[in-house]
């Protein structure tokens, strides 16, 4: 919704033509071999939406759009009274279970994530699954450093990787800040945690298989339960739910490191960077200009 941003920063334009970073974003996904896209929209959206993003990419791509609802729940659950607050990222992707049935990505619609990120979670979403029924799932970490606003304090999920690069543990941090050549957190408890700046962090760019679906909705009972009949405003985050099925044993994870750089735009004063960031591309020859020239 922007709040902080002042507006749909995902209609914004930063490329030099006035592309929008989701442009960027699905401009890689084709490339990577993607081959349908969904958006999941608020419907008060959808006009505005369609013409400034969807209709551009509709003679290029399969394109459907999915509708965040509040009372788009699990069977035997409704919308507290008063809750206005979407239900969070689990239930983002959850309401796209009706339009997914391949592999796909998951990605934030204002984050630019890099070319070959895309690339590799489409070559790790190509192979076989595991053996045993668990499921298989993967995502890009970047170095917690490349992904500090110079701004604001943010929050990232901090990733602990094994030695064979699968995923171990992923915590949810706020009030993650930059300090030098490193960084900082503080804890619910008021500490404040030293960061060297190399911890790999997920920014939401996960490659599922359609069995994350019935997860996800496993999960999102278990938060609708705790949240009881109050309206509440807390979120069911994706990082939070893959970190249970981690503990349970559902589903490995495996990181894939990438040498791309990442960046978003949260703030307003993040906007001038972003823009002066994507023309710098466009001039090496890393994207066409309008991006949708060819």
């Amino acid at each position: 919704m922007g709040s902080r941003y002042g507006g749909l920063k995902q209609l914004d334009g930063f490329g030099p033509s006035g592309e929008t970073i989701m442009d960027y974003s699905v401009y890689d996904a084709l490339g990577a071999g993607f081959g349908k896209v969904v958006f999941v929209i608020r419907r008060e959206f959808e006009a505005a939406f369609r013409a400034a993003v969807g209709d551009k990419y509709a003679s290029r791509v399969p394109v459907e759009y999915v509708f965040q609802q509040l009372d788009d729940l699990p069977p035997g659950f409704t919308v507290p009274s008063g809750r206005t607050k979407p239900w969070g990222t689990t239930h983002a992707i959850w309401s796209a279970r009706r339009a997914i049935a391949e592999p796909f990505v998951s990605i934030n619609a204002d984050d630019y994530y890099g070319k070959q990120s895309f690339k590799m979670v489409a070559e790790q979403l190509r192979r076989a699954p595991s053996a045993g029924g668990v499921a298989d799932y993967c995502m890009v970490g970047y170095p917690i450093l490349q992904t500090l606003s110079e701004y604001a304090a943010v929050t990232r999920a901090i990733c602990k990787v094994d030695e064979a690069g699968f995923l171990e543990t992923l915590v949810e941090c706020s009030k993650v800040e930059r300090v030098g050549d490193g960084g900082r957190y503080v804890d619910e408890a008021g500490r404040a945690h030293v960061l060297s700046g190399d911890e790999v962090v997920s920014m939401n760019f996960w490659g599922f298989t359609p069995s994350v679906f019935d997860h996800l909705e496993r999960h999102l009972t278990r938060f609708l339960e705790l949240q009881g009949a109050t309206p509440g405003t807390s979120e069911c985050l994706i990082p939070v739910v893959v970190d249970e099925l981690l503990k349970e044993k559902a589903a490995t994870v495996r990181v894939l490191p990438t040498s791309d750089v990442w960046f978003g735009v949260t703030h307003p004063e993040d906007k001038p960077t972003v823009t002066n960031t994507i023309r710098e591309m466009v001039a090496r020859g890393d994207y066409p200009s309008p991006i949708w020239s060819r």
